[in-house]
This record gives structure tokens, C-alpha cells and sequence, in this order.
């Protein structure tokens, strides 16, 4: 029983507050190459750490909350006008 515990423990990745790029990108389902991109342009909120990318689990959660709030406002604006990327906030 213990073994099997073990076993889907590893399964469930671990959602740490801050992440690196890939752990980051795991969370968000997008490659590490696109979030690299994302947040050298400032799009997705980040910080670097030395001369790493790390990315705040409360933050990017923020920021998709605001990301959904923006679009379903546009949509509700012209559901056909399509905007250009805004930089994260």
C-alpha cells in the first residue's frame, strides 16, 4: 500500500510558489521555449534569479485571471476584432 502511495507521487508533479521555466511551463501547458519567450518580451510576469527565469505560482495565476477578464470583454466589445499581445502588468 505504501509502495503504491510512493508510486502516484510521482505521477502529480509538484506545484511549488516559485518555479523554474520548466516546471512554470508545465503548470501553464505551453513549451519552456514559448514561456522563454513570453517573459523576455514581458508578457507573462516573471523575475530573473541569477540568469534564470522564476516565475511566481500566485502571479501567473493573477495574470491569467486578467488575461480571461480581458478577453471575455473583448469578445463581448467585436467577437470578430482581434488585439494585439499586451505586456504583463
Amino acid at each position: 500500500m505504501r509502495n503504491a502511495a510512493a508510486r502516484s507521487n510521482l505521477l502529480v508533479p509538484e506545484v511549488r510558489e516559485v518555479m523554474d521555466i520548466r516546471q512554470a511551463s508545465d503548470y501553464l501547458g505551453i513549451s519552456p521555449d514559448t514561456l522563454y519567450k513570453y517573459a523576455s518580451e514581458g508578457f507573462v510576469p516573471a523575475f530573473k534569479l541569477g540568469n534564470r527565469w522564476r516565475f511566481k505560482r500566485s502571479r501567473l495565476d493573477e495574470w491569467m485571471d486578467r488575461q480571461s477578464d480581458l478577453h471575455a470583454a473583448e469578445a463581448e466589445i467585436d467577437p470578430g476584432m482581434k488585439k494585439p499581445v499586451r505586456p504583463a502588468l
